[in-house]
């Protein structure tokens, strides 16, 4: 009998993770369809998510975990799950730190579409190289959606915050004039 074109049913490395993120969509009471538009991936994608036969990439998960609105915990616990939280061994992890830094480079993206976009919430994901930003706006089902993501470093943070600070001062003072000029950087 020649089995090489029956599917093979696999192992469900994920299993826990995939039944996790199924429990959430159907508490939430949404459709494959409509969690998969709101992360913008295939609906075939989460059906492996939730199959538990492939996990999402980090990118995704986040966007799951905004998606869903989750508390630290139940996110630290999908991550978990994902196997985002696994230990390297000491000696691989500084292997992996070096190479990093030996390939670190300016990266600038220019935005082609300047349009502003208003929030009204926001998250922040951190790890050891910096924070992750996602900006989300309240949908009319009470839903947070995504509108922009912006990651940097811990010291850029730091300058951001005291741009901000001097900046909403400079608002208090003076409103409706601009602090800072289009370009400059923080």
């Amino acid at each position: 009998m020649n089995t090489m074109n029956q599917p093979s049913i696999g192992p469900k490395p994920y299993e826990k993770l995939g039944n996790q993120l199924k429990d959430l969509r159907q508490n939430s009471k949404e459709s494959l369809a409509e969690v998969s538009g709101a992360v913008e991936i295939d609906e075939n994608i989460l059906e492996k998510f939730e199959a538990g036969i492939d996990r999402p990439d980090e990118e995704i998960l986040n966007l799951l975990i905004s998606h869903y609105q989750l508390k630290e915990n139940l996110a630290n616990y999908l991550w978990d799950l994902a196997g985002y939280y696994d230990r390297m061994p000491e000696e691989e992890a500084i292997i992996i730190e070096e190479a990093m830094a030996a390939a670190k480079q300016l990266i600038m993206v220019m935005a082609t579409d300047i349009r502003t976009v208003y929030t009204d919430g926001v998250s922040i994901d951190c790890n050891k190289s910096g924070l992750q930003i996602s900006f989300t706006q309240s949908s009319p089902q009470n839903k947070a959606m995504l509108v922009s993501r912006l990651g940097m470093s811990y010291e850029q943070a730091a300058e951001v915050i005291k741009a901000l600070s001097i900046a909403m001062t400079y608002a208090k003072l003076s409103p409706g004039n601009s602090l800072l000029s289009p370009g400059k950087d923080v």
